[in-house]
C-alpha cells in the first residue's frame, strides 16, 4: 500500500515567453506574467512521485442564423467566425487575398456550386472547391484521408483559413473529423444545407464515420469555430427529406418543449408544404412558423448540449430516439434515412413510456398522429424484438451498465430511466406491433 505525502499545489505562470510553477492554489492575476488556468498537483509516495495535471479547456463556438449567405455583399460565409474586433478590421483592411478550401456534398454542388464559386471570386479569395458524394454509404475513413489529401496539396495556415464543410450531416460529420485531425485541430465552419443538419449536426460539437457496419464508430469532440444556418438551403431539398429533418425537432419537443409538440401538430403540414421558407407565413396570425419552430429547437438542443460538450455525463435527453435507430439504420441501409430511423425509434419508446404509466393512452395516441402527420414512419419490418435486445445490450456495454433511457414522462417533458425490465419491453413491443404494423393507429 503507497504511503502518500502532502500534496502541493502549483499554479503556472508565463514570464517572457517560459511557463514555470508556483506554489499556491490562488495565484492572483496581477503577479507579474500571465496565470494559466491549469494547475500541477504533486504528491510523492514510497513508489515514486505523482503528477496531476488540470488543464481546463474552453470551446467557443457561434451559431448564426442568417440570410443570403451566399450574396457577395454578405461577409458572413468569410469572417463571421472572428470575434475580436481587431482581428477583424485587420482582415477587412488587408490588401492579401483571403484562403479558403471547401468541402461540398456533390448534389449541393451541383445546385449551389456555381453561385459559391461567384461568391469566392467577387470577393477575391483563393479557394479549393471539392465535391463528395457524401451519403452515410461512404462516411468513412476512406473519405476522410480523400479530405486531407486534398487539404494537404491546397496548402492552409491551421489557425486563420478555416476548412469550410457545406452540406448535410455526413459533410458536416465527416469534413469536422478530417479537420480534427488534420494538424491535430484546423479550425472549421459548418454551413448546412438540410434541415436535418441545420437543426441538429451543425449545432453540436461531435464528429465522426462509421467504422465496423456502426454507426459513428470513429469521431471526435471538436466544435466547429462556427455553424452558419441559411434556411433559403432547405427549398432545394425533397419533401422526404423535410420530413426527416422533422423528426429530430419533434425529438426536443417530446422531450423539452410542449410548446414546439403543438406547433408541429397543427403546423406540420404548412411547414413540409412551405419547406421552412419564411415568405410563407400564416395570415390568420401572421406568425412564422419556421422561424419560431428552428429558434426553439436550436435553442432546446444548444440547452443539452453547452453544458455536456465532451458527453461526460451519459445521461442524455437528446439520446431519445438514438437507442435502437442506430442498428436499424445500419441494417437496413440506406431504406431509411437517419430521421426515418430514428422516429422509429421514439414511436417505439413513445408505447415503452405508455406501458410504464408515464404517458396517457391519449398522450401515446396524439404522438403519433402527430408523427404520421410530418409523414415519418412509425414502424418497420426489420426492427425486430431481437433487434430491440441487441441495442440494448450495446447500450448497456457503452452506457457505464446503465440503460439510460429517455423517456417522455408528458408532451413535452421527459426524464431518464435506468430500471426497466424486460418483459415491460415486451408488452410494449407486442403492441406498437399490433397497433402500426400497418403503418397507422388500428
Amino acid at each position: 500500500m503507497q504511503n502518500l505525502n502532502k500534496e502541493t499545489v502549483y499554479s503556472l505562470v508565463q514570464v517572457k515567453g517560459t511557463w514555470k510553477r508556483k506554489a499556491g492554489q490562488n495565484v492572483k492575476q496581477d503577479t507579474k506574467g500571465r496565470v494559466s488556468a491549469a494547475k500541477i498537483y504533486e504528491s510523492s509516495s514510497s513508489n515514486g512521485t505523482t503528477w496531476t495535471v488540470v488543464s481546463p479547456i474552453t470551446f467557443t463556438y457561434t451559431v448564426t442564423q442568417t440570410k443570403n449567405l451566399l450574396d457577395p455583399s454578405n461577409d458572413t460565409l468569410l469572417l463571421g467566425h472572428i470575434r475580436d474586433a481587431q482581428q477583424l478590421e485587420s482582415i477587412r483592411s488587408s490588401t492579401k487575398p483571403m484562403k479558403r478550401f471547401i468541402v461540398m456534398d456533390e448534389v449541393v454542388y451541383n445546385l449551389y456550386g456555381s453561385q459559391v464559386t461567384d461568391y469566392l471570386e467577387a470577393r477575391n479569395v483563393l479557394y479549393k472547391i471539392l465535391p463528395l458524394p457524401t451519403t452515410e454509404e461512404n462516411k468513412c475513413m476512406e473519405m476522410v484521408l480523400k479530405i486531407l489529401e486534398e487539404v494537404q496539396r491546397f496548402g492552409i495556415d491551421r489557425r486563420t483559413e478555416p476548412i469550410i464543410a457545406i452540406g448535410g450531416g455526413v459533410c458536416l460529420d465527416t469534413v469536422g473529423l478530417a479537420a480534427s485531425l488534420y494538424r491535430r485541430r484546423t479550425p472549421y465552419i459548418r454551413v448546412p444545407t438540410t434541415l436535418l443538419s441545420y437543426i441538429d449536426a451543425s449545432v453540436g460539437a461531435k464528429t465522426g464515420v462509421n467504422f465496423a457496419n456502426c454507426k459513428n464508430k470513429l469521431g471526435t469532440y471538436i466544435a466547429p469555430v462556427a455553424a452558419f444556418l441559411d434556411r433559403s438551403f432547405i427549398q432545394t431539398i425533397p419533401r422526404r427529406h423535410i420530413s426527416n429533418g422533422l423528426a429530430e425537432m419533434l425529438k426536443m419537443a417530446l422531450m423539452k418543449h410542449r410548446g414546439l409538440f403543438e406547433l408541429l401538430e397543427t403546423q406540420g403540414e404548412f411547414l413540409l408544404n412551405s419547406k421552412f421558407q419564411s415568405a410563407m407565413v400564416l395570415e390568420e396570425d401572421l406568425i412564422d412558423p419556421a422561424s419560431v419552430s428552428t429558434r426553439i429547437a436550436i435553442e432546446t438542443m444548444l440547452e443539452e448540449l453547452a453544458p455536456n460538450l465532451w458527453e461526460d455525463d451519459l445521461d442524455r435527453l437528446v439520446d431519445f430516439g438514438h437507442l435502437i435507430s442506430p442498428e436499424l439504420e445500419m441494417k437496413v441501409l440506406p431504406a431509411l434515412l437517419h430521421g426515418e430511423a430514428v422516429n422509429i425509434d421514439m414511436a417505439y419508446m413513445v408505447y415503452v413510456a405508455c406501458e410504464m404509466g408515464l404517458i396517457t393512452e391519449p398522450e401515446k395516441f396524439r404522438i403519433i398522429c402527430c408523427m404520421l402527420g410530418l409523414e415519418l414512419p412509425v414502424w418497420h419490418q426489420d426492427c425486430t424484438f431481437a433487434l430491440v435486445q441487441k441495442s440494448l445490450c450495446c447500450r448497456l456495454q457503452h452506457s457505464g451498465g446503465l440503460l439510460r433511457m429517455p423517456l417522455p414522462t408528458g408532451l413535452g417533458i421527459a426524464e431518464i430511466f435506468n430500471d426497466i425490465n424486460e418483459e415491460t419491453l415486451f408488452r410494449a413491443y407486442e403492441k406498437w406491433c399490433d397497433e402500426l404494423n400497418s403503418g397507422s393507429p388500428q
